[in-house]
């Protein structure tokens, strides 16, 4: 599902234009990436926790050159789905629809 997809199943479920709809998930995806920005998590109780995970410093490899480098510590965003909302979705999914052209 897309973005365009989620707008327009959101509209037609609320009846809410698809404008508004759109406006609406923009000003949120943009207040969650700057309140991570911040350094503070977001808490969405039922759905999950939008944080702030931290990378230690790490000896990595540059393949072509064979040299080894120093990745210096840093932040990555991370999203932890609620206890509920895994519960939900293992209950409900039996496979995806490429895991059965896999067989």
């Amino acid at each position: 599902m897309r973005k365009a997809d989620l707008v327009n199943a959101i509209s037609e479920k609320t009846g809410v234009a698809k404008v508004d709809v759109l406006v609406s998930l923009e000003a949120l995806f943009k207040e969650i990436k700057t309140t991570l920005q911040n350094g503070e998590n977001v808490y969405v109780r039922g759905f999950g926790s939008f944080v702030i995970k931290k990378r230690a410093k790490k000896i990595g490899r540059h393949i072509k050159k064979g040299k080894a480098i120093e990745i210096p510590e840093h932040y990555i965003p991370s999203f932890k789905p609620a206890k509920v909302f895994v519960e939900q979705v293992k209950k409900n999914v039996t496979a995806l629809p490429s895991d059965e052209s896999e067989d």
